[in-house]
């Protein structure tokens, strides 16, 4: 099946459908150093906003996958959890 990454972050979800046999035809990330690092591992170039893509420039694709803004969460961020301001942004 075909697959779209959202948010692809570091590219979990990718890794884990390419294993199952799954094709990406469409990344989006909005971070340049997880966009060159999605790109060295998968050969695809990850779109940059989200926010700023039309839905015809998405193509036809089986599995939609979207990751969450993890900044919040994670150890390298500011660990504000659900209150982070820019969460919902």
């Amino acid at each position: 099946m075909r697959f779209v990454d959202l948010c692809a972050g570091l590219g979990g979800f990718h890794i884990a459908l390419s294993r199952l046999g799954h094709k990406c035809v469409f990344a989006c990330e909005i971070d340049p150093t997880l966009q060159e690092l999605y790109k060295r591992n998968f050969g695809i170039t990850a779109t940059g906003d989200l926010r700023k893509i039309l839905a015809k420039e998405i193509p036809s694709h089986d599995i939609l996958c979207a990751g969450f803004p993890c900044q919040p969460f994670s150890k390298a961020g500011g660990q504000e959890g659900l209150n982070c301001p820019t969460r919902s942004a």
